[in-house]
């Protein structure tokens, strides 16, 4: 039907006929002066006075209150204002209603507690810049291993004591000498997991216990399990066992807090700030009770940790508890024999000493000195006999030391002044300079103190016997420190040197590169590239022998991250001659992805201007290229999204100036590069296609023979690369917008291939599609996209050798061939939305032009032929339309929209002077509005229209078809 069989107009090659049978009406478009609408269009100036209502001026309220004792319905009001004006929604906080007023009120009446309360708040020591135990804790377990065999005592004993009458006549001493009476049994030959898995299950035991009320189960596992803590028989796993036992020691602690403090909370609940004269006497027995039972425990170490798990229990006895209890339990740590076990029974009594009193440093205090003097019992028979009873070296025993001093020191050194950390480091040369304290003193004290100090713990650390530490952990505990502070600057090249001649002699790959990482973020801060290269062919040197980076990958990761937290410029970076075969050493296919796709990251975040430097694009090329051929089959959507925006992040960094044809080689080798990522193509294709624009800008639309080649070029790229691209969508949109930048270059046939190729491949759209991993009908991105195409082809000149339309109706056809859903009026939309098109087509002058292209406008200039062509075509869509209205009969709901639609099309575009269009428009209208579907608003917005467009001089016509149009509401 959208073909022409006039001799003057050659037939369209990709139509076909239809028989239909169309009613003959005179088809004619409105003539149009496009500048006068507009100025009509414009909305008036209107002066706006001070006194009129404007909805930023502040609005005034007085607030209505019925008065006491008023008649029912009567109100007396002060307000001058209109009762028509809405409230404000803030008024309420002139009388203090208001949640904010009210909060500050009630903030005022609490002035006088102000004092106590930031008292309070100032004996709280401790903040969130205290590291806590639990950050620690799966440090330590991950750290402290063991291949050997370990043992368990589990408790087996009866329920006796807890609900039975006669079991209550036995003492509580007796129900604890049952623990010693059989009630144990003893596993042996567990691994550390099954240790651990024990261990859970006595922590579950006891809150099973608890929650039956058995507490005297519940205090005899915990007995068991502090007696564990003095086995020492696989040494290398003791800091893990401390860790795991004490989590039940706390379980203990908490549970019998919380159950006197529900004591207290009747009948009302207790603050958290609360006094003794709070608690009530029956809470004050219960809790000395508790005191009681743990004292009757007859081994040393069980009732010290049992003790010290229910310290915090002492605020409901007395207010001198906590801090007369703490000292007593420091003394009785003395008794204990193995220096290993005192020094993480003094860890914990700092740990809950932290927690309940943390201004009680004299405490802590004596715990560190207690310690230092257990240090000479590390050289003493009984333990090196241990050692070698167990083959440990003593550079290993002394580790096991390490989270147990640590935490003591950090709980010293928190928030403490700077003479302190001046104490210590001269009891630590008082003890020889002992590597264990000095490594533990750096790392507990504020990194701005140790930094300051630097020069010195170097020569105390230079004192150090390696035989009992070995000196590169001392080199990394002051580059940690370092790290966050900075020390004098005159030192840094001398810290510098010091330390690297130390841990370059390291033999131990994974030694040396744990001390190398930290040390890199200290030579990157403070230096140029020339000493962070050395750095780096040094960790070259020690890491490829053997291929021990393959062991070091989080490591290397963290090195390359330091560097280019303080290298932003990357033509500096990569003239690093160590830095690419630094990366070379990423050979784990997945460690390099994260390791390119990091520095991808910051090369985006960072990079400011578009560069053309040969040795980054060259570099950021390969580093792309790494990412891209990671991609496979198996390769999941997301991560090749993560993939695709880091390239495409790159490739709109990279600009040659004004070279563009530099340009596009660089567009054409990515596009081999990067084949398997379709959004990288996408991106390839926009760039490419900028590139034309920005050609025509530079030449001002006058292109000289070489620029037009070159643009010629361009749309060559593009059409080359758009068939390569899987989503339909993509293509159609890319060839639609090639085809627009090649009309704007004046490149007319490579317009039309575009546009003939869109064309060609409407039928191949699919009826659903994927959109976030949900199908969806397709129906709507295909409306989008012909709305968008024939916009375009107002403006697309008509081929030579085609025919009037030929574009115009090859679209037309493929939308009547194509398949659509069932019970869809999509293609009668396609057809109402071309009219107007073809309206636009018969004026004297378009709507709008591309400058240096002659659409058709001059090629026909008004030609008779040209517009009886679009009057037979317009006849053929009208006559379409109108059977397919017919043909959906009393199916109101779909067809009035339409009819309505072409309504309105004939309104905008035809020239309805002629009686027989104008009898279709008021046809039209009628049944748009015969069973009442229309928005009544709509409907009465088009007639004012329409009666202000009558009062024109030359559209008076519109009066009398006005008159004929008739409302109809739903009722």
């Amino acid at each position: 039907p959208f073909e022409t069989n006039n001799g003057a107009f050659p037939k369209v090659g990709i139509t076909r006929k239809l028989n239909l049978s169309v009613c003959c009406l005179p088809r004619r478009s409105s003539a149009r002066s496009y500048d006068t609408e507009l100025q009509r269009c414009r909305p008036e100036a209107a002066l706006v006075e001070f006194g009129d209502y404007h909805p930023l001026k502040p609005i005034m309220v007085t607030d209505t209150k019925t008065r006491h004792g008023a008649r029912k319905g009567s109100t007396s009001s002060s307000s001058s204002s209109s009762s028509s004006v809405a409230p404000d929604p803030l008024s309420s906080m002139l009388d203090g209603t208001d949640p904010l007023s009210m909060f500050a009120a009630a903030s005022v009446i609490e002035a006088p507690d102000l004092g106590r309360k930031r008292k309070e708040k100032e004996e709280e020591a401790v903040g969130p810049d205290f590291e806590t135990w639990s950050s620690k804790r799966g440090e330590i377990l991950a750290r402290f291993t063991t291949t050997e065999k370990l043992s368990i005592n589990l408790f087996m004993g009866s329920d006796r004591g807890s609900s039975a009458v006669s079991e209550k006549v036995r003492t509580r001493l007796e129900e604890l000498d049952d623990l010693e009476e059989g009630s144990q049994k003893e596993l042996l030959n567990l691994s550390q997991q099954e240790y651990a898995n024990r261990i859970e299950e006595l922590n579950q035991s006891l809150k099973e216990a608890w929650a039956s009320d058995q507490k005297v189960k519940a205090l005899k596992i915990v007995i068991q399990c502090s007696k564990l803590l003095s086995d020492t028989s696989v040494i290398q796993f003791y800091p893990s066992k401390f860790v795991l036992i004490t989590d039940i020691l706390d379980t203990f602690g908490r549970l019998v807090y919380d159950r006197i403090w529900t004591m207290c909370s009747d009948p009302r609940p207790l603050t958290d700030s609360f006094t003794v004269e709070d608690v009530n006497d029956t809470a004050k027995e219960t809790c000395l009770n508790w005191f009681f039972k743990i004292a009757s425990i007859r081994e040393l170490l069980p009732r010290l940790y049992v003790e010290a798990a229910i310290l915090k229990c002492n605020r409901f006895l007395n207010k001198c508890g906590i801090p007369e209890t703490l000292p007593r339990l420091t003394a009785m740590i003395r008794g204990i024999g193995d220096p290993l076990v005192a020094a993480y029974a003094r860890a914990y009594l700092c740990r809950v000493g932290m927690e309940v009193a943390p201004h009680l440093k004299d405490s802590l205090n004596r715990n560190f000195f207690d310690l230092l003097g257990t240090f000479r019992q590390v050289s003493s028979d009984s333990v090196q006999n241990q050692l070698v009873l167990q083959r440990v070296e003593v550079p290993e025993y002394l580790t096991l030391y390490s989270p147990a001093v640590n935490w003591i020191l950090q709980c010293i050194a928190y928030r403490a002044p700077e003479p302190l950390l001046t104490e210590m480091t001269e009891r630590c040369k008082k003890l020889g300079n002992n590597a264990l304290l000095l490594n533990s003193v750096m790392r507990a004290f504020r990194p701005e103190f140790v930094a300051a100090r630097a020069t010195d713990f170097i020569g105390m650390i230079k004192d150090c016997d390696e035989a009992g530490f070995p000196k590169h952990l001392l080199f990394g505990a002051l580059g940690r420190s370092l790290a966050c502070a900075d020390p004098p600057e005159s030192e840094r090249l001398t810290i510098l040197n010091e330390a690297w001649k130390v841990i370059t002699k390291v033999c131990s790959p994974q030694d040396y590169v744990i001390c190398a990482e930290i040390w890199v973020e200290f030579t990157c801060r403070h230096f140029s590239k020339r000493e962070v290269n050395t750095v780096l062919a040094d960790v070259i040197k020690h890491m490829t022998p053997d291929r021990a980076f393959e062991d070091a990958y989080p490591q290397l990761q963290s090195v390359i991250r330091k560097i280019l937290t303080y290298f932003h410029d990357f033509s500096l970076l990569f003239s690093m001659e160590r830095f690419l075969p630094f990366l070379d050493m990423f050979q784990k296919d997945s460690v390099r992805v994260e390791v390119c796709r990091s520095i991808m990251d910051i090369f985006i975040r960072h990079q400011e201007e578009p560069s053309r430097d040969p040795v980054i694009l060259n570099a950021m090329l390969h580093i792309c290229k790494t990412m891209h051929d990671s991609v496979n089959a198996l390769t999941l959507e997301d991560e090749k999204r993560s993939l695709a925006l880091l390239i495409i992040g790159f490739i709109r960094m990279v600009s040659f100036g004004r070279d563009f044809e530099q340009q596009l080689s660089f567009c054409v080798e990515a596009r081999a590069t990067f084949c398997n990522l379709e959004s990288v193509l996408v991106q390839l294709i926009h760039t490419v296609n900028q590139l034309a624009m920005e050609t025509s800008r530079v030449m001002r639309g006058n292109h000289s023979r070489k620029t037009a080649a070159f643009v010629r070029a361009c749309a060559a790229y593009s059409f080359i690369t758009i068939p390569s691209l899987s989503s339909i969508f993509s293509r159609l949109s890319l060839y639609l917008l090639s085809g627009q930048v090649a009309l704007a270059n004046q490149c007319l046939s490579q317009a039309d291939a575009f546009l003939k190729a869109a064309v060609s491949l409407l039928p191949e759209v699919p009826r659903s599609i994927s959109v976030e991993g949900k199908l969806r009908s397709s129906e709507s991105f295909l409306m989008d996209f012909i709305n968008n195409f024939l916009a375009t082809l107002l403006v697309v000149p008509d081929h030579p050798e085609h025919g009037v339309l030929y574009l115009v109706r090859g679209l037309l056809n493929m939308v009547q061939d194509y398949t659509w859903e069932d019970n869809s009026d999509a293609k009668v939309r396609v057809y109402i939305s071309a009219l107007p098109l073809l309206a636009a087509m018969s004026q004297e002058t378009y709507l709008y032009s591309i400058p240096k292209v002659d659409s058709n406008e001059t090629l026909y200039g008004g030609d008779p032929k040209f517009l009886s062509e679009i009057n037979k075509l317009s006849e053929t869509l009208i006559g379409q339309i109108l059977d397919h209205l017919k043909a959906l009969g009393r199916d109101e709901v779909r067809q009035q929209p339409l009819a309505f639609s072409l309504f309105g099309v004939l309104l905008a575009h035809g020239d309805l002077r002629n009686n027989k269009l104008s009898q279709l428009a008021v046809n039209l209208w009628n049944l748009s509005h015969k069973y009442g579907h229309c928005e009544t608003r709509v409907s009465v917005r088009t007639l004012e229209c329409m009666k202000h467009q009558a009062q024109q001089a030359d559209m008076t016509h519109l009066s009398d078809t006005v008159q004929r149009l008739a409302l109809q509401s739903r009722t």
